[in-house]
């Protein structure tokens, strides 16, 4: 089985957020960046599906060569070769169509991406990649099995869950509960020198897309107010803030 895993560079949560050239741009100078969670899920659950039919697992992202350390890192955790398409991710039209284009001279059976990256939560990529492939897919995947030609997946659901089945080759938006954040998958230090000698492609594309999305400018949340503490006691004073300072009463 050939196994591709589309990860992203996303900023570490713990990091603190900064805007520039009049709250149009994120600030990028001493920012943490990490592979995006969503994408850490399915590539570990790549990883198991390796470990079990001894599948091929390659992992691609788009952009420039700051992301070459995720790329190593997954690796690390267990990936068998890597790519990067040197493309700036400007919007999830053109990178899936960057991913896309990669695909068609590959023979992949299984795509997994995340079901959105942390930063900017937009959600396309899954959706563009599978429509651009005219092959199936499954997205906010929270389970999936293998058996024979057809795979069988739980969709996570407004109501509930939808388990269908659905056939190679097909994409699958996997979060949380494809596997558990427990089982994720960490690099050791054999997987970390073992990375150094794996291999790390660039590849160039010639995809243009107009980018029709046009930042006006962000705004940070607001920040949280002093909290006010009152005594078990004094069910009345809790009474009269709640209905004249916080107005939700």
């Amino acid at each position: 089985m050939n196994i591709l895993v589309c990860i992203s560079s996303v900023p570490d949560t713990t990091s603190k957020i900064n805007l520039i050239n009049d709250n149009k741009e994120f600030d990028r100078n001493g920012i943490t960046f990490i592979i995006n969670p969503y994408d850490e899920f399915c590539l570990t659950k790549a990883i198991f599906i390796k470990e079990s039919t001894n599948a091929k697992v390659t992992v691609v992202n788009v952009g420039g060569s700051n992301n070459d350390a995720i790329l190593r890192k997954a690796l690390a955790i267990g990936a068998d070769n890597a790519v990067r398409i040197n493309k700036e991710a400007l919007n999830g039209n053109l990178v899936a169509s960057c991913i896309a284009n990669y695909c068609q001279e590959e023979n992949f059976d299984l795509i997994f991406c995340g079901r959105e990256s942390i930063d900017f939560n937009g959600g396309k990529v899954p959706g563009f990649l599978a429509q651009k492939l005219n092959i199936p897919f499954v997205n906010s995947c929270v389970g999936m099995d293998i058996h024979d030609n057809t795979i069988e997946v739980k969709e996570e659901v407004d109501n509930g869950q939808i388990i269908s089945k659905v056939k190679y080759p097909a994409v699958i938006a996997g979060q949380k509960g494809l596997v558990e954040e427990k089982d994720l998958k960490i690099p050791s230090m054999r997987g970390i020198m073992t990375a150094r000698t794996k291999p790390l492609e660039v590849i160039e594309s010639s995809v243009e897309c107009n980018n029709n999305i046009k930042v006006i400018n962000y705004e940070k949340p607001s920040e949280r107010t002093e909290c006010k503490i009152v005594d078990s006691e004094k069910v009345n004073d809790l009474v009269e803030l709640l209905s004249t300072e916080a107005k939700v009463i």
